[in-house]
């Protein structure tokens, strides 16, 4: 009596999949969040004394004094020390 052996399934589909989705990880999540912090980084790197920002909390103020990692921005009613990586915007002036 022969016993019919039973196919192994291929492992391939299963890999290409795995890569795909690997792939399409990388496009829409890693990829742009690169961009971003990089984005970031050179905003931090430009700012200047006098320039306009905006902070993610919405604070707008003019940069007063930058530090290695803070900046102090002067306000209508003082002045406040943020962390450069707070700093959104530039607000351009008219």
């Amino acid at each position: 009596m022969i016993l019919a052996q039973e196919a192994q399934p291929s492992s391939i589909p299963t890999l290409i999949l795995f890569l795909f989705l690997g792939v399409v990880f990388y496009l829409m999540i890693i990829r742009p969040q690169r961009t971003r912090m990089k984005k970031q980084a050179e905003l931090a790197d430009s700012l200047e004394i006098g320039d306009q920002v905006q902070t993610v909390g919405g604070i707008f103020g003019s940069v007063r004094r930058i530090d290695e990692d803070g900046v102090v921005l002067d306000l209508e009613n003082g002045a406040i020390k943020f962390s450069k990586r707070a700093i959104a915007s530039k607000v351009i002036q008219d």
